[in-house]
């Protein structure tokens, strides 16, 4: 009984996140909310694998990458390939192979197409990318997304170009997304915890020093970065089949804005950090949101100017930088002593 206490008492950050995920979801549904609210939980827990996956290498690394949101866009159209209405590619997608062009797969195929694709992309991309540093690498993985975004944009006859890849299934719920989004912090806190994760964070707070203790700096970085690209990637997958539909431009510079946001806001060093940065800016959205549209309060009306929420995301972004550099959780877990680091 006491050794599961403290296990308890030492894995307590997946453990509330987790546990605080489940009961938002599980009130969302049975508390039957409107359907454009039960729209914006499931969208905010697929954000919310996306963010924890681009945690797992940003906040272990150090590295700010720009670029993550070209996994999404990968991961998306890959699971989009897959489950697509195979006479809809047979009259558009012609340049896809026959065993994609010819057949419809189940969900949970498509999500490892969705995760695979972009950890071999990451694989061949990071060699080179990682070998750099600082904002050098941060140019660089901003590059990799401009590349990326172009090549989608004109490869007509796999993507439908700037049209949209159309007929997909959509299936995802918030109870998918819950499942997804669990899973996404168990994997970044059980890397964050393994001696890979250790060895990646001592080289982002002293490169010399880690080099000097045997650490092979670039090899840990591209550990990290294949596992936040196929995480990223299931997010993307999960986005094809929540939309129905998609097109490229969605996963460009809103989406790697929003991303980021989230992860500053909530804390850029700490798991828990990516989570509450997530749920808070979801919900500062949302309020933005709502009185765009116009909230009338008996003969009181408030409307607010369309762009409303790109100004007010940029307002708390930079009161949260000014007020909390290191976020609303000081990029620290839950519930962790303020001796620790």
């Amino acid at each position: 009984m006491k050794g599961a206490i403290e296990i308890l008492v030492r894995h307590r950050a997946p453990i509330i996140l987790g546990c605080c995920l489940a009961l938002l979801v599980t009130v969302g549904v049975l508390t039957d909310f409107r359907q454009h609210l039960q729209l914006t939980l499931t969208e905010m827990l697929l954000r919310m694998t996306i963010v924890v996956g681009i945690y797992i290498f940003v906040g272990n690394s150090g590295i700010v990458s720009f670029g993550h949101i070209a996994f999404v866009c990968i991961g998306a159209y890959a699971a989009g390939w897959a489950t697509a209405d195979p006479e809809w590619k047979q009259l558009m997608l012609t340049g896809l192979p026959s065993f994609l062009q010819d057949k419809q797969y189940p969900f949970l195929v498509a999500q490892a197409g969705a995760m695979l694709l972009p950890a071999v992309v990451a694989l061949g991309s990071g060699i080179a990318i990682l070998r750099l540093r600082g904002i050098a690498a941060s140019i660089a993985t901003f590059a990799f997304l401009i590349i990326v975004q172009r090549f989608y944009s004109n490869w007509d006859s796999v993507t439908a170009g700037a049209g949209s890849l159309a007929r997909l299934p959509t299936i995802v719920d918030p109870w998918i997304g819950l499942a997804f989004a669990l899973g996404a912090i168990g994997a970044a806190y059980l890397f964050q915890i393994s001696h890979w994760g250790l060895m990646l964070r001592a080289s982002r707070d002293d490169d010399v020093a880690a080099k000097a203790s045997g650490v092979r700096i670039v090899r840990q970085r591209l550990i990290a970065f294949v596992l936040s690209a196929a995480i990223v990637g299931s997010g993307g997958g999960l986005y094809a089949q929540f939309l129905g539909n998609i097109t490229v431009d969605e996963f460009y510079l809103e989406m790697t804005f929003v991303t980021l946001s989230m992860l500053v806001v909530g804390g850029i060093g700490s798991l828990s950090g990516a989570v509450v940065g997530v749920v808070v800016v979801t919900f500062v959205v949302e309020i933005l949101r709502t009185l765009e549209q116009g909230v009338s309060l008996g003969s009181i009306s408030f409307l607010l100017p369309a762009g409303t929420q790109e100004i007010g995301l940029g307002v708390v972004m930079a009161l949260i930088l000014i007020l909390r550099p290191n976020g609303l959780t000081r990029s620290r877990e839950l519930l962790e002593s303020r001796g620790r680091n």
